[in-house]
C-alpha cells in the first residue's frame, strides 16, 4: 500500500504511543473503498458494490466525503489509503484484561478438579501475586486491541477478599493511557459470587471508585441464591445509576429461569436497556416455542447479550436474538490465563468463527455478521442502502485490505490502519496475513 506526500510518520505515532498528545488540525483520507449498495442477480445478493473515496476528518469527527477533495489547510494530515476498505472500528464488549498472563510467561491452564471452583481457589494466590505485574499486563492487551483494531473495550475486574478493589484501580490507570484512542466500561465483577464472597460492601466502593457497571456469577450455583442475589445486584446499581452485566452460564431450564428472574428485577427497577447478559448459555439450549417467548421478553425489557461463540457446546441463536430485537455482540472473554489459553483478540477472526460456526456463506449473510463487532454499525443497512459513513459521525474507523466486508470476514484479511477520535491509533503495512484472495 502507498502512502501520499504528507503521511503520518512514524515517529508522530511513537509518540502518541507514549502517551504525548499531538494535535493536528485534519486527516484526510484519500482513494478509501466504501460500501454503496449490494449487487443482486435474481433477487439474491451476489457481490458488494463499492467505489473510491476521499474522506476529511476535523475535531475527530467525518466532515465530508466526497469524490476528490483538495486540503484547504496545509497542516491537513493526508494518507492515501490506496483502495483499502473503510469500515467501522471494533468493540470488544467482554474481556478481563486486570487477570492475564498475556505479556509474561507462558503457562498453560491446570485441571480443573472442581470446575469454577478450582479457579476460584487458584486466584486466592495467584491475583496478590500478579498484582505487581497486573497493570504493564492490562496495557499489553490493551495495545494488543489496538492492533485488531478496536476503539472500545468492555472490561470486567475482579471485586473479591483477597485484592479489594485493586483492580479496579490499575484498571482505570491502564486505560486512562489510551484514553485519547480508545473508549472503555469498567465492570465491577464479583467473581467470587456477590453473596458467597460477602463483597457488597467492596462492590459500592468500586462503584464511588468510578466502576460502570455492577457484575454478577451465576446467582443460583455461585451464589446459592437467585433471589437475593439478583436483588442485591439491582440495589447496588440503582443506588449508584449504573447498568449491569452478569455472567450466567448455567444450561437448560435453570438458565432459562434465571433469565426470566432477570427480566422481572429488570422490569420491577425500571432498568430497562441497561443490563447485559454475557455468556447466556442456557439460550442455546431453547427452542422452538421456549426460544421465541425468551427472545420476546428479553426484547420488552432491553435485555442484550455477549457472547464468545463457544464451539465446545451449542451456541447461542445469535440471528434469531439480533432478528427478534435482542441486540448481541461478540467477546473474547480471554486472551490467555488461568482460565484458557485460547484467546487471540482478533474479533475478525471471532466473526468469521461466528459465520463458520453457523454457515454464513454468501455474500450478505457475511456482511451482516459485522454488526456483532461494532455495536450494530454496517455500511449498508438490510436493503443494500449506504449508512455509513455520514457526516458529522465520530472518527472511528479501519482500512482494510479487503474488497468488501464479506471478504474480510471470511478470508480475515489485514487492517492496515486504525483511526480513533479522528487520530492515527495503529498503522501495520507488513505483509498482508494472506496474499490469496
Amino acid at each position: 500500500m502507498s502512502q501520499a506526500k504528507g503521511k503520518i510518520p512514524f515517529a508522530w505515532l511513537l509518540a502518541v504511543q507514549k502517551g504525548r498528545e499531538i494535535m493536528t488540525h485534519a486527516l484526510l483520507i484519500k482513494n478509501a473503498r466504501l460500501e454503496t449498495n449490494y449487487n443482486t442477480s435474481s433477487g439474491r445478493v451476489i457481490s458488494t458494490a463499492t467505489d473510491y473515496f476521499d474522506i476529511l476528518v476535523e475535531t475527530g469527527k467525518i466532515m465530508q466525503i466526497a469524490k476528490e477533495i483538495i486540503p484547504s489547510e496545509k497542516d491537513t494530515e493526508i494518507i492515501d489509503a490506496n483502495g483499502a476498505l473503510m469500515l467501522p472500528s471494533l468493540r470488544e464488549m467482554h474481556i478481563h484484561i486486570d487477570k492475564t498472563y498475556y505479556g509474561g510467561e507462558w503457562q498453560a491452564v491446570r485441571p480443573a478438579t472442581n470446575g469454577i471452583f478450582t479457579r476460584f481457589e487458584e486466584e486466592k494466590e495467584l491475583l496478590p501475586k500478579q498484582l505487581a505485574t497486573a497493570q504493564e499486563r492490562a496495557e499489553k492487551v490493551i495495545e494488543l486491541y489496538l492492533r485488531h483494531g478496536h476503539t472500545h473495550i468492555r472490561t470486567h475486574c475482579n471485586v473479591d477478599p483477597y485484592i479489594g478493589t485493586k483492580h479496579i484501580e490499575l484498571t482505570k490507570q491502564a486505560l486512562a493511557k489510551y484514553s485519547d484512542r480508545i473508549t472503555s466500561e469498567i465492570v465491577a465483577f464479583p467473581q467470587h459470587g456477590l453473596l458467597r464472597s460477602q463483597v457488597t460492601g467492596l462492590m459500592k466502593e468500586a462503584m464511588r471508585m468510578g466502576a460502570d457497571l455492577v457484575g454478577g456469577v451465576d446467582p443460583s450455583t455461585v451464589d446459592g441464591h437467585i433471589d437475593h442475589s439478583f436483588q442485591t445486584m439491582m440495589e447496588i446499581a440503582t443506588e449508584f445509576d449504573k447498568g449491569l452485566d452478569i455472567h450466567l452460564h448455567n444450561p437448560d431450564t435453570l438458565g432459562e429461569y434465571e433469565f426470566y428472574k432477570l427480566a422481572a428485577y429488570t422490569e420491577k427497577a425500571n432498568w430497562q436497556n441497561r443490563v447485559t447478559i454475557s455468556h447466556g448459555i442456557g439460550l442455546a439450549d431453547l427452542e422452538g416455542q421456549a426460544l421465541d417467548e425468551m427472545i420476546a421478553r428479553l426484547a420488552e425489557v432491553g435485555i442484550d447479550v455477549t457472547s464468545t461463540i463457544p464451539i465446545n457446546r451449542r451456541t447461542i441463536p445469535v440471528e434469531a436474538l439480533y432478528d427478534g430485537g435482542v441486540s448481541v455482540s461478540v467477546g473474547h472473554d480471554s486472551l490467555t490465563d488461568h482460565w484458557s489459553p485460547f484467546g487471540t483478540g482478533d474479533t475478525i477472526a471471532k466473526l468469521n468463527l461466528l459465520a463458520e460456526r453457523f454457515k454464513y456463506l454468501d455474500e450478505y449473510s457475511l456482511s451482516r455478521t459485522l454488526r456483532y463487532a461494532t455495536g450494530g454499525v454496517t455500511p449498508l443497512n438490510e436493503a443494500g442502502v449506504q449508512v455509513w459513513p455520514q457526516r458529522g459521525d465520530r472518527a472511528d474507523f479501519i482500512l482494510v485490505d479487503a474488497e468488501s466486508t464479506a471478504h474480510l470476514i471470511a478470508r480475515k484479511r489485514h487492517i492496515h490502519y486504525l483511526v480513533a477520535g479522528g487520530k492515527v491509533a495503529y498503522t501495520n503495512e507488513s505483509p498482508k496475513r494472506w496474499e490469496e484472495v
